[in-house]
């Protein structure tokens, strides 16, 4: 995409929160590229503007209609009724791509209406984030390094993927991750949401909150994503749950497993589960 087809294209974001906040800042100061934001918080939509984190931002969402690429950075359900409700007044031939950590949920709720009224649908999720939320916690080097997931349609045309993905590449994003929703969200059952859970299950231990004074590194490592958004998080639990409760399960086992060997006080086993365990992180860590 050369520099005269940039300038030609408009950015819009739906939601400017620590995700869409964070997109438009990139977009708009790292891409150069015009960027319009729509927000239902009229402190957001005053912050945006005043810190020129768009070129233009309003509480009516029409501010977004003849963008060229949309990012819905919502929750769930809000991005489903998003663009439903919106879907015949998106620009013919535009772009939509929610932001959301779950994807065969949102894939089959709006893939049918993308059709149906002339824009494409693809599905995107940004692999960056930190466990504060909201616009004021955006910032625009948030997205480097990272990578950015896409669970496009096998119909759509490669070039439309194409053109995103160098968007993308534009803002920081390190490599862009093409695969199918359902892998998706398989993957970030392990990776993203089981964390969550086990991090949450961590601190509820009645000895957490005399955690001070004994606590190092393993502690925030462990307790770091308890800082969590609940309402959000509660939303990508349910919606995956099939794979999480898999994950799950996965995780139960393996700590039963670790359960039985101390309570017996078998090092031989023990030392034999903890090697496994640190061999098999070994070998994924070389993957990467």
């Amino acid at each position: 995409m050369n520099d005269a087809e940039l300038s030609k294209i408009k950015i819009g974001i739906a939601g400017l929160g620590l995700i869409g906040g964070s997109l438009a800042m990139a977009f708009k100061h790292k891409a150069g590229l015009f960027v319009a934001g729509f927000d239902n918080n009229p402190q957001t939509i005053e912050a945006a503007i005043k810190t020129g984190a768009v070129s233009t931002a309003s509480l009516n969402v029409d501010v977004l209609f003849d963008a060229d690429y949309i990012f819905v950075a919502l929750y769930p359900e809000d991005i489903i009724a998003f663009i439903k409700t919106n879907a015949a007044r998106f620009k013919k031939g535009s772009v939509v791509i929610d932001c959301c950590g779950v994807k065969a949920y949102i894939f089959d709720a709006v893939s049918d209406t993308a059709y149906t009224n002339g824009f494409y649908f693809i599905g995107g999720h940004p692999m960056a984030g930190t466990e504060k939320n909201g616009f004021s916690a955006a910032n625009e080097e948030l997205f480097i390094g990272a990578s950015f997931i896409l669970t496009p349609p096998t119909t759509i045309p490669e070039n439309i993927i194409n053109s995103l993905s160098e968007l993308l590449i534009l803002v920081g994003f390190k490599q862009i991750v093409i695969t199918s929703p359902e892998h998706h969200d398989r993957m970030i059952a392990f990776t993203s949401q089981l964390p969550h859970i086990l991090s949450c299950a961590y601190v509820s231990s009645p000895y957490c909150p005399e955690h001070k004074g004994f606590s190092a590194g393993s502690y925030r490592d462990v307790s770091r994503v308890a800082n969590i958004n609940p309402p959000l998080w509660a939303e990508l639990f349910i919606d995956n749950k099939k794979a999480l409760c898999e994950e799950i399960d996965i995780l139960i086992n393996n700590l039963l497993q670790l359960r039985a060997a101390s309570a017996d006080g078998d090092i031989t086993r023990l030392t034999a589960l903890l090697t496994k365990a640190r061999t098999i992180k070994d070998g994924a860590d070389l993957v990467e």
